[in-house]
């Protein structure tokens, strides 16, 4: 007992030495508590200790465990002074790579999937003579989730009381849990009792994603026709958060109508005589179990094709919505315009002696204001009702149209015609003295006359030779034309006289006859004397009866092999003679 007694102070003093020794050289591990990673992407987790004491050179352990729970911890590496080992059948076997330095172990995780590896990770460092030490990462892994979806019902809902089923949001596979919030016109949706019910549920898949789907239940309202809905989703990202929406949707809306309106929905504007009228009848409810009535024709629309002035009048719809009790009716006033037919007096065809006056008067009834023109060969010649000539011609004479137009429906107008025929004197249009020349034998002539009735043409010579008479002419109207064939001897003279009841006139053509045949006969017997003198002198040649002056050489020359007829020419002035030959070219004396 006593020995025990002395004992212990220095067992006490060495157990405090030792504390104190292993507290001072302890080994200090620094670890994060949470390494951040996309699925299949690697991790990297960092063990870094320190000691006091430790070089590095040798007496080191380190060992890396994944522990799922308090229970369930393995160990998946260890490495010593001599060698690294990776444990087999872990799920880490072959997808983990250590690296080691003087203060820091690094571990790699390739291709992280999320069942095994949402884990922590334990590093376990134990240097001899220092002591040991250890530290824990918690891998968190992360799956960004696909495009949400949202899909409304399809059928209509109908306003009323209670609490219904409009719309489903859905997001898959995402990690950790995305959240679903329901946006109205860009703000956010919360569970409002007997107004608005939000429905969540969680789908967890055997890889360990998450889907969220959600239905939206809202106690709908009239103004839900125009509202526009959609869902966005928030999700985790390594070191951050981010957001998703859905497409924007509207929703059907059911409501009872509590006014009615109809109207003509075409033609625009004034309505005509012959058109094609369709009615249209609306009200501002939306509902299943409505319909219209318009003139007792069910629908909410009418077309009556062909109208007429007859059809103007009070136009009634009727709007009953059974479902709801409701019956609502509304009226439009439809006038047809109408434009008469035209009315021109006189009437028909007139005729009107020249130079005397001429009117005429153009009416059509209209419901509308109406302008009147006259047009006469598509080109106008007088505004309003009235046609008025001071003195007609035969150039006023011919086809007038009058167009009576509504200038409040530009496709409405109506047109009638008048024919104006003017009777009295012939009048040619050629000149009254006409030159022509010719060498013809016959010649055709011709005589343009304005006249009616229709004049009688006489052609003839100022001898006194009638060459043609006749009333029967070509032409149109009071326009014609006379034609003659006239032979042509000598110089002439001939006339064209036209007349009927109311005068006459003439023309006369001076016509200048050159025959050119007694001219031609001339010059042909001139160039035939001319080869005979030409033959009888170079006979005359050859014979030598023809010779130059005294004194001079034959003018003859062996120069070619052609001969050549020379004639001598002398100037009063000079004694040189120039030599012509028969080509036509010149030679001096000294080649004769």
């Amino acid at each position: 007992m006593a020995v025990r007694d002395a004992a212990s102070p220095l067992l006490l003093g060495l157990l405090c030495l030792l504390h104190t020794w292993g507290a001072r050289a302890a080994v200090e591990v620094n670890m994060e508590d949470k390494v951040e990673v996309l699925l299949g992407d690697p991790a990297q987790i960092t063990c870094m200790f320190k000691s006091d004491d430790f070089g590095g050179s040798g007496g080191m352990t380190i060992e890396w465990h994944y522990v799922k729970s308090s229970t369930d911890s393995r160990r998946i590496y260890s490495q010593d002074s001599l060698q690294s080992t990776v444990e087999k059948n872990t799920p880490y076997s072959d997808r983990i790579m250590v690296n080691t330095t003087a203060r820091e172990v690094v571990l790699t995780i390739r291709d992280v999937q999320l069942k095994d590896d949402e884990v922590a990770f334990n590093c376990f460092v134990k240097i001899i003579g220092e002591g040991s030490g250890e530290g824990g990462t918690k891998l968190k892994v992360f799956k960004t989730p696909e495009d949400p979806t949202i899909q409304g019902v399809e059928q209509g809902i109908s306003v009323s009381n209670k609490v219904t089923k409009i719309a489903s949001c859905e997001v898959k596979n995402g990690h950790p849990k995305p959240k679903i919030t329901w946006y109205r016109d860009k703000m956010p949706l919360h569970n409002i009792p007997d107004a608005v019910k939000l429905d969540h549920s969680v789908t967890t898949q055997s890889s360990g994603l998450y889907s969220v789907n959600s239905d939206l239940n809202m106690k709908v309202e009239k103004k839900d026709k125009d509202a526009v809905f959609y869902c966005e989703v928030t999700f985790l990202v390594p070191g951050a958060e981010k957001m998703l929406e859905t497409k924007r949707i509207n929703i059907t809306v059911f409501y009872p109508p509590t006014t009615v309106n109809l109207w003509v929905e075409s033609p625009k504007g004034k309505i005509k005589e012959g058109d094609t009228v369709e009615f249209l009848c609306a009200s501002d409810g939306n509902s299943e179990s409505q319909f219209f009535i318009i003139e007792n024709n069910e629908g909410p629309s009418l077309k009556m094709e062909n109208v007429t002035r007859e059809n103007s009048g009070v136009f009634h719809c009727t709007v009953e919505d059974y479902g709801n009790s409701v019956k609502l009716s509304t009226n439009t006033t439809v006038l047809v315009n109408y434009l008469d037919e035209v009315v021109i007096k006189p009437t028909g065809s007139v005729s009107v002696d020249w130079k005397k006056e001429f009117s005429a008067t153009c009416n059509a009834l209209s419901s509308l204001s109406t302008t009147t023109t006259w047009f006469k060969n598509g080109k106008e010649v007088e505004k309003g009702h009235h046609l008025n000539i001071k003195a007609v011609t035969y150039d006023t004479a011919g086809t007038y149209v009058c167009v009576v137009t509504v200038p409040e429906i530009q496709t409405m107008q109506a047109n009638a015609s008048l024919q104006l025929t003017v009777q009295g004197p012939p009048e040619i249009i050629e000149k009254q003295l006409n030159e022509k020349e010719t060498n013809e034998r016959e010649l055709e002539l011709t005589c343009h006359v304005r006249s009616y009735p229709t004049p009688n043409i006489i052609w003839g010579t100022t001898n006194g030779k009638i060459i043609s008479s006749s009333n029967h002419m070509t032409g149109v109207g009071a326009k014609s034309v006379a034609k003659v064939q006239v032979n042509i001897t000598s110089n002439t003279t001939v006339f064209c006289n036209a007349s009927n009841e109311f005068g006459k006139d003439s023309v006369t053509y001076v016509i200048r006859f050159r025959s050119y045949g007694v001219v031609i006969a001339v010059i042909i017997i001139c160039i035939l004397l001319l080869a005979i003198l030409g033959s009888v002198l170079y006979f005359l040649y050859k014979k030598g009866k023809i010779c130059n002056r005294s004194g001079k050489k034959d003018f003859t020359k062996e120069k070619s092999s052609k001969d050549k007829i020379v004639v001598e020419m002398k100037s009063d002035n000079t004694e040189e003679a120039i030599l012509l030959g028969v080509n036509g070219e010149k030679q001096l004396p000294n080649d004769q």
